[in-house]
């Protein structure tokens, strides 16, 4: 053996002996394993030798179990959930925005766009003041119903803080997810109030309702509230979103009044096209809504969307060959809001569903809400102008209904389903998610309206209408 050889083994035991202990997974046992088979055989020796003296102290007295390592911020999922909050904040502006302006006649396009665009800031800057602080914070003894306001302004949301309800992306980035959630949502409302409601009132419409009914309903879902408790499944707003809106639609359509010259004057959409690229815009963004609400950059993530594009699709057909069947001709307008409708009726069980259950959801959606938007407005006479309640409501309501059906244990092991899992009683906790939904969103939208009607007033003077909202309300109007 070399002086070199030997030099190098006087250091490997030296470093041995201090260690106290074997070189395994070192550098120095690495080094140690490129020498001769003769000293491996001594460094296994003494391995062996020295473990049960290691041992004995370990079992005379426990070493305390380490505290669990909290989630660390991930890029990959911070990168997702930008990218999806962006997208959801694209579906109100501009893509429900054109969607509702082109179904308008030309007098009231601007007041239409207008709606979503004012309702995007008044709702950006509320939820940043109390709404996210009452929807997704602990509420103390009262969390089953309302969360706390110690995130007032957002005060204690530092930079590195995050939240429980999201661990691995910043608490600023969930909350600006949940932020476009609840813009989006009172914005809906508006295509029940097509035509007809004074803008100031419409504003302070939106500011009540996000802040009385939107952030306690979301809390009882997601934020820790007794819905969620409960077990009732909502992957991403088909009860918090969709018939929560699609209810407050309704309840304002019926106080508002049917539009003057409903049934006598010529009411067609004056820019389908409009429509076409918002609910184009609404298909694209809404992979962000369904997909993002995975809140991580994952498989669930991937199934959710690939559920999402498979039932829109179901929906579009299934409303399109109802309307070509019974009105002989398939509208384009018929085929945006199918897709519409399959994207309202997969939200809640998008995150629930395989492939083949999510097309059956679909095409449920599409003949379920072309017979509520088209024909049952009609059979009960009120002027829910862009079927909010036809297409939102109700799809919502079918949507979290058939996620209880449909949920899968083997998609999701939170859900569990009656189809699947057979757990009917999942059925039972739908249905209560929808009930009180409906019932509370319903009862307090009444409330606020009746107080603003009786303070403000809710509509426009009868000139007003006739002559249009753009010039009235808004000093313009659209020249093309």
């Amino acid at each position: 053996m070399t002086f070199m050889k030997l030099k190098r083994l006087a250091a490997i035991a030296l470093v041995a002996a201090l260690a106290g202990g074997p070189l395994a997974g070192s550098a120095l046992a690495q080094t140690a394993s490129n020498t001769t088979t003769t000293n491996t055989t001594v460094t296994d020796t003494n391995t062996t030798a020295a473990a049960p003296a290691a041992a004995a102290p370990a079992a005379a007295a426990p070493a305390p179990a380490a505290a669990p390592t909290p989630p660390k911020i991930d890029t990959g999922d911070t990168a997702w959930m930008l990218t999806s909050s962006v997208l959801v904040l694209m579906m109100t502006i501009p893509g429900l925005a054109l969607f509702y302006a082109g179904m308008v006649r030309k007098k009231n396009i601007l007041a239409t766009l207008a709606q979503s665009f004012a309702a995007t800031a008044l709702i950006t800057v509320l939820w940043m003041v109390i709404g996210y602080s009452i929807a997704f914070t602990d509420g103390g003894a009262n969390n089953k119903l309302i969360g706390g306001v110690k995130y007032l302004l957002l005060g204690p949301m530092g930079l590195n803080a995050t939240s429980s309800l999201a661990p691995t992306i910043p608490e600023s980035v969930y909350m600006f997810f949940q932020m476009t959630f609840a813009i989006i949502t009172p914005a809906l409302i508006a295509g029940a109030l097509a035509d007809r409601m004074k803008f100031s009132a419409f504003l302070a419409f939106m500011g009540s309702w996000l802040l009385l009914v939107y952030c306690p309903i979301a809390h009882w879902v997601w934020g820790g509230g007794w819905l969620g408790a409960a077990g009732a499944l909502d992957y991403a707003g088909g009860t918090v979103v969709h018939l929560n809106a699609g209810t407050a639609g309704l309840v304002a359509a019926l106080m508002l009044g049917k539009r003057k010259g409903l049934g006598t004057e010529n009411m067609a959409p004056h820019n389908l096209a409009y429509s076409v690229i918002g609910a184009s815009l609404l298909w694209v963004g809404w992979f962000g809504f369904n997909a993002g609400s995975a809140v991580t950059s994952n498989v669930n993530a991937g199934m959710a969307a690939v559920a999402t594009q498979i039932a829109t699709a179901g929906a579009t057909l299934a409303w399109m060959v109802c309307e070509w069947i019974i009105a002989k001709k398939p509208s384009v307008l018929g085929m945006v809001s199918g897709a519409v409708a399959g994207l309202v009726a997969i939200t809640p069980a998008s995150g629930f569903v395989n492939p083949m259950d999510a097309l059956l959801i679909g095409l449920a959606a599409g003949v379920v809400c072309y017979i509520s938007a088209v024909h049952v407005k009609k059979i009960f006479g009120y002027d829910d102008a862009l079927d909010a309640w036809g297409v939102h409501g109700v799809g919502g309501a079918l949507g979290a209904l058939l996620t209880g059906v449909f949920a899968s244990s083997a998609i999701n092991s939170v859900g569990k389903g009656w189809i699947h899992d057979h757990n009917p009683h999942q059925m039972i906790l739908q249905l209560e998610d929808i009930g009180a939904t409906f019932l509370y969103c319903g009862a307090v939208t009444f409330v606020i309206l009746l107080v603003i009607k009786y303070t403000i007033g809710l509509r426009v003077s009868e000139e007003v209408e006739v002559e249009g909202l753009d010039i009235n309300l808004h000093g313009e109007v659209v020249q093309a």
